[in-house]
């Protein structure tokens, strides 16, 4: 399967998620460009982006992993090429 570039957008609204989060990224690290994060502390919430380039169904998977967090929401936006 062909890769794919995307952005991973993670909103972490509970602490107690971090390390899995953090444990998941670590498994997928071999696919990830880049990692941002924003600490938005008047709101309790963290803001993180991941670039990444993967195959379509590594992608899914750690979005649906994530997904699966409680305490995290996470969505993609693939690139078109």
């Amino acid at each position: 399967m062909e890769n794919r570039v995307a952005v991973l957008s993670i909103i972490v609204e509970d602490e107690n998620a971090v390390s899995a989060l953090n444990e998941l990224l670590h498994r997928f690290g071999k696919y990830i460009i880049g990692r941002m994060g924003i600490p938005y502390r008047q709101k309790n919430v963290n803001i993180i982006c991941i670039a990444i380039d993967a195959p379509g169904d590594e992608i899914n998977a750690l979005t649906g992993a994530l997904g699966r967090i409680k305490g995290i929401t996470a969505k993609a936006t693939y690139s078109k090429v």
